[in-house]
């Protein structure tokens, strides 16, 4: 390590200064072996899935489609509801054992604006329906 003693500018004290670009230097030879020497950590979720196919259901479940326009509007089943009506809808839906519920496709325009969409889905969650889910909307403009 290198050091130097001299005088200060113009006043009588010792000045001492260290040369750091070596500890620096070390330092980070150290952190780099030390990050090259972890073990990776592999973050893993076992599921257990089931085997073979599943048998296609014996009856088709009952689809109910909920399309949200780029204004706002709800449709259920193409005719277009208010809040309350939907939530009527999805209380009705609730009430069922899951088993017996409809299957609810929600489709909304790409123009429609995210709120509305997530409380839509958040009024069916709390009304007890089950079985949602979100259809492609590239094909609804």
């Amino acid at each position: 390590m290198a050091m130097n003693i001299g005088k200060g500018d113009g006043d009588d004290s010792v000045f001492i200064d260290i040369n750091m670009t070596p500890l620096i230097d070390v330092m980070l030879v150290l952190l780099t072996m030390l990050i090259i020497t972890l073990p990776i950590q592999t973050h893993a979720v076992k599921l257990d899935m089931p085997v073979g196919h599943p048998p296609p259901p014996l009856v088709q479940p009952t689809v109910d489609n909920i399309m949200v326009d780029f204004d706002g509007t709800i449709y259920w089943n193409n005719q277009a509801v208010d809040w309350k009506t939907l939530d009527s809808y999805f209380y009705e839906q609730g009430q069922k054992p899951v088993e017996e519920q409809d299957e609810i496709h929600i489709t909304a325009n790409r123009l429609a604006k995210y709120d509305t969409v997530a409380k839509v889905m958040a009024n069916a969650q709390r009304r007890g329906a089950v079985k949602i889910g979100i259809v492609n909307t590239n094909n609804y403009i």
